[in-house]
């Protein structure tokens, strides 16, 4: 099949995706696969130069704006300089066609030598927990010490099936052109909260949903590529197996009515990082939004050792 022009060629994969044509042109950043990609992102205290910075990467269908409150209240408490990023095929960093843990570490490596950065802290929720591991692990040099949010390198409990109907109802959204985005955020919770089946994971869904200015509304996070590699992210334990452990100073903050640690898996998680610590605190898989301060204490204690 020939084309005319690349409009064309992003019209055809929009209906061959099943996407909307939108959410293509949005994101012209799409379909590369060489190398890592450049990350966008936001620094805070970037005067706090004497102390190693904080590189901050936020979990699945998150965003650095996730993460602001966290970084400038950090920044007043632990005279470091912070980065908070969109990762790959979020916010608004490229969206590219491959997607696991092993990419997202090289686009904290590329990050810091664009920024001359020899060595950082870095700290990592969920999806990116899973990317500040396997960095630590593959490259213990470039890591002084993490901070991993709810996320083990064992196993994840979520139920593929599950995901897949998540990501399903989230392509199959339809929302008229003449309505406002509060509307049409309100139509796209009633089409996916049954598939969702959690308040909290809709709401925090919900604001990856933005509008055109021709009116059509299209998904920020490159949805189709993330559903396609979700089950690498089940492959974690095998790129890292064959490395040594991370030997510098790690501390795990999860949550106690959250499944994606599982206690039991505390001896196998230390053979990876014997110098790690554990923390449970009262809240879901959303640990910094729901403890807050309990949170920002217990990383502040730590990036300050």
């Amino acid at each position: 099949m020939q084309y005319k022009s690349y409009q064309n060629i992003l019209g055809h994969l929009a209906k061959r995706w099943k996407v909307q044509y939108p959410e293509i042109m949005n994101n012209i950043r799409v379909l590369s696969t060489i190398g890592p990609v450049k990350m966008a992102y936001t620094i805070y205290g970037e005067n706090n130069n004497k102390t190693l910075p904080l590189i901050i990467m936020h979990g699945l269908f998150g965003s650095q704006r996730n993460w602001r409150t966290v970084a400038r209240v950090l920044e007043k408490k632990v005279d470091k300089m912070i980065f908070t990023v969109d990762a790959r095929n979020h916010g608004d960093s490229p969206h590219t066609t491959d997607h696991d843990s092993v990419h997202m570490a090289k686009d904290v490596i590329e990050l810091m030598k664009n920024k001359g950065i020899a060595k950082s802290c870095v700290m990592g929720h969920s999806m990116g927990g899973r990317a500040m591991m396997h960095l630590a692990l593959k490259h213990p040099e470039l890591v002084d010490r993490a901070v991993i949010v709810d996320i083990s390198p064992i196993a994840v409990p979520r139920d593929f099936s599950h995901m897949d109907e998540i990501f399903t109802a989230m392509k199959n959204v339809h929302i008229p052109a003449d309505t406002s985005l509060a509307q049409g955020r309100k139509i796209a919770e009633n089409q996916i909260k049954d598939a969702v089946r959690s308040q909290a994971t809709v709401e925090f869904i919900l604001m990856n949903l933005q509008k055109q200015k021709s009116g059509e509304f299209y998904w920020v996070a490159n949805i189709g590529v993330l559903q396609k590699n979700l089950r690498l992210f089940d492959k974690f334990k095998d790129n890292v197996q064959h490395l040594p452990p991370f030997n510098g100073p790690v501390m795990f903050i999860c949550g106690n009515q959250s499944n994606f640690v599982d206690p039991d898996s505390w001896p196998a998680i230390q053979q990876l990082f014997p110098n790690a610590e554990l923390h449970w605190l009262d809240a879901g898989h959303l640990v910094h939004f729901e403890e807050p301060d309990k949170f920002i204490n217990l990383v502040t204690q730590f990036l300050k050792r």
